[in-house]
């Protein structure tokens, strides 16, 4: 995926489907948990520190596995670099349920599921592929057997 500085400082300004300051730790050697403002936007996941307006980064939830480490803790790792392992501690076990459920939801992964599952359902429906209107119905990334690009 392909984006530069400005769009994603755009991004990160949007309003977020869920924020919270909670704990952070990032996969570099040494690294302890630092108190954060995390805030979830579309598919991705951006961290600032408590007292800045601009991300001091941002994760891209595409081929990322969402785990629940602890009682209060879960992970973001990648799977193509599975050693690049994201750790968060929340103030309660419900607040990091509700953290990896959202996440789960926002993954790319997910989100092409959904449509596909809809896509069917409305197919059944209505007789019609709902994405042929917009020239799209044969791309590989809608196809069920196809994984994301």
């Amino acid at each position: 995926m392909r984006y530069n500085e400005r769009e994603l400082l755009s991004l990160a300004r949007q309003p977020a489907e869920k924020a919270a300051e909670i704990r952070m730790r990032v996969p570099k050697k040494g690294s302890v948990l630092k108190k954060r403002l995390v805030k979830l936007v579309v598919n991705f996941l951006f961290y600032f520190r408590t007292d800045e307006a601009e991300p001091i980064g941002a994760l891209l939830l595409e081929r990322c596995r969402i785990t629940k480490e602890e009682e209060n803790v879960f992970s973001i790792s990648f799977i193509e670099e599975p050693e690049r392992k994201y750790c968060f501690e929340c103030a309660t076990e419900e607040q990091c349920q509700e953290w990896v459920e959202a996440l789960k939801k926002a993954s790319y992964e997910f989100l092409r599921r959904s449509l596909i599952f809809y896509r069917n359902e409305i197919q059944k429906m209505t007789g019609k592929d709902p994405l042929e209107q917009y020239g799209i119905s044969e791309e590989a990334r809608f196809q069920l057997g196809a994984h994301g690009q």
